[in-house]
Order: C-alpha cells, then sequence, then structure tokens
C-alpha cells in the first residue's frame, strides 16, 4: 500500500496558512518534499513536521528550538533528550510569557491611575473641556 501524499495546497488548506508558508519552511530545513517536475509532493512524515512546526510556532518558540527538537525526534530512539529540551524550551517561553504579563498587569496599573487623575480633574471643573475655554 503507498503512502498518501500532499499537494502544497493541501497542506495550505489542512493547517490554513500560504503556500509561502511552506516554501519557508522547506527552505529552513523543516521540510523535504520530493519534486515531480515543478510540483512538490509532500509525504505523511512532512505533514507531521509541519504540523509540529506550526504548533512549536503557537508557542512561541524560535525556528532554531523547533529544528532542533523536530530533529532529535527523526535520529533519538530514547525520547529523554527530546523532552528534556522541550521542556527547558517551554520552561523559557513560560518565563518570558510570565514577565510579559506583568509589564502589562504594571501598565495597566499606570494607564488606571492616570485615568482616575483625568476623572478627578475633569470633575472638578464646571465646562467639558476643564475649564481652559471659558467665555470671555
Amino acid at each position: 500500500m503507498k503512502e498518501p501524499t500532499f499537494t502544497i495546497t493541501e497542506l495550505s488548506r489542512d493547517f490554513d496558512i500560504t503556500p509561502r508558508t511552506i516554501r519557508y519552511y522547506e527552505h529552513q530545513g523543516l521540510l523535504f518534499p520530493q519534486r515531480a517536475g515543478q510540483q512538490r509532493i509532500y509525504t505523511k512524515r512532512d505533514r507531521t513536521r509541519l504540523k509540529l512546526a506550526l504548533r512549536g510556532k503557537r508557542l512561541g518558540l524560535s525556528l532554531a528550538e523547533i529544528k532542533d527538537l523536530i530533529g532529535m525526534y527523526n535520529t533519538a530512539r530514547d525520547q529523554t533528550p527530546q523532552l528534556a529540551s522541550f521542556l527547558a524550551a517551554l520552561t523559557k517561553r513560560k518565563a518570558s510569557l510570565e514577565q510579559q504579563r506583568e509589564d502589562i498587569e504594571a501598565v495597566l496599573a499606570e494607564i488606571n491611575g492616570f485615568e482616575e487623575q483625568c476623572r478627578r480633574i475633569l470633575g472638578s471643573d464646571d465646562s467639558p473641556q476643564g475649564g481652559s475655554q471659558r467665555a470671555a
């Protein structure tokens, strides 16, 4: 029984990405399609690699990290090194996101303070423009 193959159009439709994105991942060494003339033919293995790459991008991993993890998956019989690397990448990404969350919370607190200050100032004046344009 022959292994299923996919065209670039099928993969782009299945994963809701552009063919250009798929070609970029190919250029980066994440995918290795066969060629039939000008047409790219992707195997089930390529499809899985693309799925893993897109999942890694969603997690915020760099293409270099994704490539390393996928490469380990293909060569290792023991998944321990791959899982340890994946865990390290996740831990790093989680720390980055937590720092971003703290930064966002700090900025939101500042914005809330400025909003309150502006409302107090506007509430103490009679005119809607804060009293700066009173009639002469």
